[in-house]
């Protein structure tokens, strides 16, 4: 039962996160947005570290791991809060479903992975047309400056970029030392460059809207959210972990029509479409073709 629990709150958080990001980015600048968001997490993850009695090592390996991760969040985080200012929240999810392409080819590239089977590479093809259809909508339909989805491909660069790097170090560290030391590293970080692009605090301009946001992505989306899906991952088998990427963006897009009326047209439906069965096929393409071939040789003999 805390399975399913902790499975439902993964998909419940994913699917507002991009929506969480755009409010409150909306009053608030982007990286002082990010940067208060990044600050909450650490403080309770502190917090709770403190009161489970959760040992936090600073080995070098374990300082290269929080560095890695931090790295990811730094990149990842800030070039998502500025595209948030013109790319709809439906759009950021559903770009940031296409994760599993993008570390599988720096998998291959880092780490000396497995290749890409000829079903992943129809489902890295059918995932392009998916994206390009997405652009049109992004930049002719809907006349969004393309700078915005610029930012939200370099943001998924830097998330799988980050996690492929953090499979190079070998050592196991508690989920949540590492999601503590990631934050330890990033948050001064964060810090630098708010004070480089903004340097500026000006909380009477900042709207009740976004800053509910910010507190619930600072709880939510970067604290509970990663406790959960570290829990979900050791419970579940990864096949029923990969269904939230095609989840997620479904309901990422309906809570934006919804909540924030962000327009959809009919090129934007079909590349979603497109995206989610291509990753469909990516994670679950080559366990069907064989089920599809063994029940063959079955039927034949």
């Amino acid at each position: 039962m805390l399975v399913r629990i902790a499975y439902l709150f993964v998909i419940m958080v994913w699917s507002t996160t991009p929506l969480g990001i755009v409010w409150s980015s909306e009053t608030i600048p982007p990286t002082m947005s990010v940067l208060l968001r990044m600050a909450i997490a650490l403080v309770l993850a502190a917090l709770f570290i403190a009161f489970a009695n959760i040992r936090v090592p600073w080995t070098r390996l374990a300082c290269k791991q929080y560095l890695y991760s931090s790295l990811g969040i730094l990149g990842g985080m800030c070039l998502c809060y500025m595209a948030a200012k013109t790319v709809p929240s439906g759009v950021i999810s559903l770009i940031f479903g296409l994760a599993p392409f993008f570390s599988g080819v720096l998998g291959y590239k880092l780490l000396g992975e497995a290749k890409f089977t000829k079903i992943k590479l129809l489902a890295l093809i059918v995932a392009f047309l998916g994206l390009y259809l997405i652009c049109v909508a992004q930049l002719q339909e809907l006349e969004l400056a393309p700078a915005g989805m610029i930012y939200v491909l370099l943001a998924v660069c830097s998330f799988s970029l980050s996690g492929v790097m953090i499979k190079r170090v070998p050592v196991v560290v508690h989920p949540m030392a590492t999601t503590f030391g990631a934050l330890a590293f990033v948050t001064p970080m964060l810090t630098l460059v708010w004070w480089l692009v903004d340097g500026q605090i000006q909380p009477a301009e900042w709207q009740s809207k976004s800053i509910w946001a910010t507190v619930y992505l600072g709880i939510f989306g970067s604290l509970l959210g990663f406790l959960a899906y570290f829990y979900v991952l050791q419970k579940l088998p990864a096949g029923t972990v990969a269904l939230t990427t095609l989840v997620t963006p479904g309901f990422a897009i309906a809570l934006g029509a919804w909540l924030n009326h962000e327009q959809l047209t009919a090129t934007l439906l079909v590349g979603a479409v497109i995206v989610l069965a291509s990753l469909a096929l990516f994670q679950f393409g080559d366990s069907w073709f064989k089920q599809i071939k063994s029940a063959g040789l079955r039927s034949g003999a």
